[in-house]
């Protein structure tokens, strides 16, 4: 056989051969299973709750007091959830201004906190400036303390401003969180300066370069902050800064429903599942875009 005749024949081998070649696993088929078995038993330990709040939603009055307790219902039935809301439906205040409050101020609250955590961090993170270092600990320090210590400073400045029972009680505040202004500056250091001067050559001014070089590059970060944020001022009762029952969230009606007695014990467990709704789908689908994102974005100097 010639020597061309063999040069074709082996071109022709590796034309053939597959572009993506199967990695081989570095773990045994043994570790691979027992890999998989740690992970469903996770995933089980974490989905065990919402499942379990899910259930006894859907379980009639007599099966929520069986002792042992099931897990699921042997009758599911919705009597719950029409109870709820036909409960809602007789007070004087109507379940959809509870609704729009609750939604009011999370939407304004998240949106402020978002705009401004982003716009502290990317000067802290980007610009030094006298104080800037100091500053930023100082918010790292107020971290560290919870909202049952700063309750009373924070209602004696509100009442001096004259925000107490008002939806400014709850989203003023929230504007202020330092977690969101600590973990937006910290992720906005990872992004390249010669980035941002590059912007800066080509004309950019300093809102041009937050809002479309800088911003875009931080998604993950923003989208956690959002999930957080929403958390946070959904489940906000806000019961010892709102008085007036027109100006009162959700969460504060659901909790009274759910004082009622024995007899609402199953509209109590719909109340659990129609507020942990909203918090749960957005974490979900923001959970799956973060992922993406921070798959194929990553920029190093």
């Amino acid at each position: 056989m010639s020597k061309d005749k063999k040069k074709k024949e082996a071109v022709v081998k590796e034309y053939h051969k597959p572009l993506i070649r199967r990695r081989k696993p570095n773990r045994s088929v043994g570790g691979d299973i027992a890999m998989y078995v740690f992970l469903a038993a996770v995933a089980f330990v974490m989905a065990f709750p919402i499942v379990f709040a899910v259930a006894n939603a859907l379980k009639p009055l007599d099966e929520l007091f069986k002792n042992p307790p099931r897990i699921l219902a042997l009758h599911p039935t919705l009597n719950n959830f029409s109870d709820l809301f036909v409960t809602m439906g007789k007070s004087w205040v109507t379940f959809t201004r509870y609704l729009f409050n609750t939604i009011f101020i999370t939407a304004v609250g998240t949106i402020g906190h978002l705009l401004i955590a982003s716009m502290g961090a990317f000067v802290l993170a980007k610009y030094e400036f006298p104080g800037s270092r100091g500053f930023f600990k100082l918010v790292t320090t107020a971290i560290m303390f919870t909202g049952y210590v700063t309750q009373i400073p924070n209602y004696i400045l509100l009442s001096k401003l004259g925000w107490i029972d008002t939806y400014w009680a709850v989203i003023i505040p929230a504007f202020a969180s330092p977690m969101g202004l600590f973990l937006m500056k910290q992720f906005m250091e990872g992004l390249p300066m010669s980035l941002v001067e590059a912007a800066k050559i080509d004309g950019a001014n300093e809102w041009k370069v937050f809002t479309n070089i800088v911003m875009p590059n931080v998604k993950p970060a923003w989208m956690t902050l959002i999930i957080f944020s929403v958390q946070g001022l959904w489940n906000n009762r806000a019961s010892n800064v709102i008085f007036s029952e027109e100006k009162k969230t959700l969460p504060f009606a659901m909790q009274q429903i759910q004082g009622g007695g024995i007899a609402r014990t199953g509209q109590g467990a719909a109340v659990l599942v129609v507020l942990m709704i909203v918090p749960i789908a957005l974490f979900v689908f923001s959970e799956t875009q973060i992922l993406e994102t921070m798959a194929s974005s990553g920029m190093k100097d």
